[in-house]
């Protein structure tokens, strides 16, 4: 379980642009044909919506959020499925973090490598 933990953490990790903007092959590959999220301000967003916000951040449209993650679980959902889930925050220029929130994704493995099917994150009640 170790493993499988060190490697969702991994690619989740990636989709948070840690100064390494994605390209758009690595997006479409990491994010499920079935994807789909509700974020942190309740609303669903699609595949095609989700693409193209974080496209958008690499290509320098808007400055990379600083993310700051850590509590990470996983648990398996069986033989191909398993639910990561985790802490974040936003670090702001001045070092506070803010936005807290508590994260959870559903990863499948496909023929080819984990994907992201869905995501959803919930406003913490009181920053940790």
């Amino acid at each position: 379980m170790d493993e499988l933990l060190f490697e969702l953490q991994r690619l989740e990790v990636t989709l948070h642009h840690p100064g390494v903007p994605l390209e758009e092959a690595r997006l479409q590959a990491l994010l499920h044909a079935g994807f789909h999220e509700v974020g942190r301000s309740g609303f669903p967003y699609d595949r095609p919506t989700v693409l193209s916000f974080l496209a958008e951040q690499g290509e320098g449209n808007g400055a990379l959020v600083d993310v700051v993650s850590d509590a990470f679980a996983v648990r398996s959902l069986g033989p191909a499925a398993a639910l990561l889930t985790y802490r974040s925050a936003q670090r702001q220029p001045d070092g506070t973090l803010t936005r807290h929130t508590l994260r959870s994704s559903v990863w499948v493995k496909t023929s080819d490598a984990w994907q992201l099917l869905y995501h959803q994150g919930t406003p913490a009640g009181t920053p940790w």
